[in-house]
């Protein structure tokens, strides 16, 4: 039976107050105003004194409006039709199509048990070379992407969306622009990719509670998808903003503020949507992918900071391109010797040459003189920058391979790149 009540307490900012019992944390509820409905979430409780955000905001809520507890909190539909659709962080179609109803499903369940889930050991193929050949997406792995405002962290998630190798993508945005929105949905329906695809959307304009609810939804039904067999790739941008929405609302329920303002459980709410990365044992699976933009570039940052104690790894992205040296695949070791033989070779002893490559680099910046090594390192940093490095590249990983042979041989003499004699004989170009 539905909670009926016809005082308000007190309306501070988004957030009111009413004396209510046998009310649950994170309840939704009906707000009747005089210009229509409203949708409201409870976010505290002392004793019977509940606290609730008002998705629209606050404006036009009376003292006198009636509060009407629907016993039960944020659900969200799920079914194939969910395929090729949009929504917003409330669950209702942005894309103008209808509504759907049917089996519904409560978000922000419960984690796997940690001793049923499988060892990841199936690679993700994305056809990206500095993802496939260094650092290898896992199924079941989370992984942030560290950013800053600026980079091509959006382009680097739609083209994952196109070319990842799995059943369906699931894309929750927190945050975007109206611009970054459409940019998602026109590049992902010209690349054909959409039809797989079902996006959870907030805008900078929605309500900020919605944003909070982006995660939860889209890992709600990725569990649904995946427990039907499914390898669903969840990809959410930008976990900051997500971070940012949970201080706002801690700030405005005057709880004692953590690092930098944030809230103390920070942790334990990234914790919480991350862990939902899956491999279920004769079903599908889960993997995450999420931007984590840095103020500041600034690593320690509460916000990524935090990320790095859940995630099996990060990409750093700088200057338009997944950093080789500070990215790191944790779980890459699972699946590199089940790939090709010439993986594992190809990826240590290409980026320590690029590496030396850097200190070339540097010393021409200064003024050395360039031996011949140094040229020769100096060529090869400009092919591994564009032929490698370069994001726009789409090809295979077994390709992927072979032109690192190819730059290999551009540039050295076999016997100089210090790999073993029979790689060199089978791979090498003749």
């Amino acid at each position: 039976m539905k909670k009926v009540y016809s005082r308000i307490r007190s309306v501070v900012g988004n957030v009111i107050s009413v004396k209510a019992g046998g009310v649950a944390y994170e309840e939704l509820a009906e707000i009747r105003t005089c210009r229509g409905k409203s949708l409201a979430q409870v976010i505290r409780i002392e004793s019977d004194l509940v606290s609730l955000q008002v998705f629209a905001g606050s404006r036009g809520v009376s003292t006198n409006d009636e509060v009407r507890f629907l016993g039960h909190p944020m659900q969200v539909t799920f079914s194939e039709n969910m395929l090729g659709r949009i929504f917003d962080g409330s669950s209702m179609p942005r894309d103008k199509g209808p509504a759907l109803s049917a089996h519904v499903i409560e978000i922000a369940g419960p984690i796997v048990n940690p001793a049923k889930r499988i060892i990841p050991q199936r690679m993700i193929r994305t056809n990206i070379p500095m993802i496939d050949v260094f650092n290898s997406l896992v199924v079941s792995q989370k992984l942030p992407i560290f950013s800053v405002s600026g980079e091509p962290y959006n382009e680097l998630l739609a083209r994952i969306a196109m070319q990842a190798q799995v059943d369906m993508i699931v894309l929750g945005g927190i945050g975007l622009k109206y611009d970054q929105y459409m940019f998602f949905k026109d590049t992902l329906e010209e690349g054909g990719a959409l039809s797989r695809s079902i996006f959870f959307i907030h805008t900078a304009s929605d309500p900020t509670v919605e944003g909070l609810m982006v995660p939860d939804l889209c890992l709600a039904v990725a569990e649904k998808f995946a427990l039907k067999g499914k390898d669903v790739l969840v990809l959410l941008t930008d976990m900051t903003n997500f971070a940012d929405a949970l201080k706002e609302i801690s700030i405005t329920m005057e709880q004692v503020p953590s690092n930098r303002g944030y809230p103390g459980d920070l942790y334990s709410q990234l914790a919480a949507r991350y862990e939902k990365a899956v491999d279920f044992e004769g079903a599908g699976s889960i993997t995450v992918l999420a931007v984590t933009t840095m103020p500041g570039d600034d690593v320690t940052h509460p916000v990524p900071d935090n990320t790095g104690y859940i995630t099996e790894g990060q990409f750093y992205l700088r200057g338009g391109h997944i950093e080789p040296f500070g990215s790191l695949s944790r779980l890459k070791q699972q699946v590199n010797d089940k790939t090709r033989k010439d993986h594992r070779p190809i990826m240590d002893g290409m980026i320590q040459l690029y590496a030396q490559f850097k200190e070339s680099e540097e010393k021409r910046a200064m003024g050395f003189r360039m031996s011949h090594w140094d040229k020769k390192l100096l060529k090869y940093g400009t092919l591994f920058e564009s032929e490698m490095m370069n994001l726009s590249v789409n090809v295979s990983l077994e390709k992927a391979l072979d032109k690192g042979w190819q730059i290999l041989s551009e540039c050295f003499n076999p016997q100089e790149t210090q790999f073993r004699t029979d790689l060199i004989e089978e791979f090498w170009p003749k």
